[in-house]
Formats: C-alpha cells, structure tokens, sequence
C-alpha cells in the first residue's frame, strides 16, 4: 500500500529535533560541550604522540594513529563524564 508524499512530509521532521545537549556562552555565542570535550581529547592525543617522542617509545610502539587517537578517545570521554554525567 504506498504512502503518500505528504504523510512523510509531516512525519519525518517529527523524529529531527534536538536532544537538549548541553551549551556554554563563550563571548556572546553558544558552544556544544562535545566541542570543548572533543578539543580536550584532541589535546589529550597531541600530548601523548609529544611524551612518545620525547621518550624514543615512538620507535617502539606500533600503530602509533591508532594509539594516539585511542588515547584522544579516552580523554574526550572521560571529561565528558567528569563534567557532564557525574
């Protein structure tokens, strides 16, 4: 039995609002908190390619992408459970 265009029209839009996440005012515009979390992890994997560097563990160490950006990962989610679920 097909469906009319405008059934969808009206139904589809219904299940794209927002969730309500949360967001600060930093110098009159509003920032996601994913955003700050996601800087915070992207530090979080600089950070860590740096101390593999610094330490020679950048010879040692495989797949060093996919550990930085494993350990970027953590820091994200960890501040975002610090910070916004506790």
């Amino acid at each position: 039995m097909p469906r009319s265009p405008k059934v969808f029209a009206i139904i589809l839009p219904l299940g794209l609002n927002g969730c309500g996440a949360p967001s600060y005012d930093v110098f009159g515009a509003f920032f996601p908190a994913w955003m700050f979390c996601g800087l915070i992890g992207i530090a979080g994997a600089v950070a860590a390619r740096a101390i593999f560097a610094a330490t020679g563990l950048s010879n040692e160490i495989p797949y060093q992408l996919a550990i930085c950006t494993a350990i970027g990962l953590i820091a994200t989610a960890f501040v975002w459970l610090l910070f916004f679920e506790l």
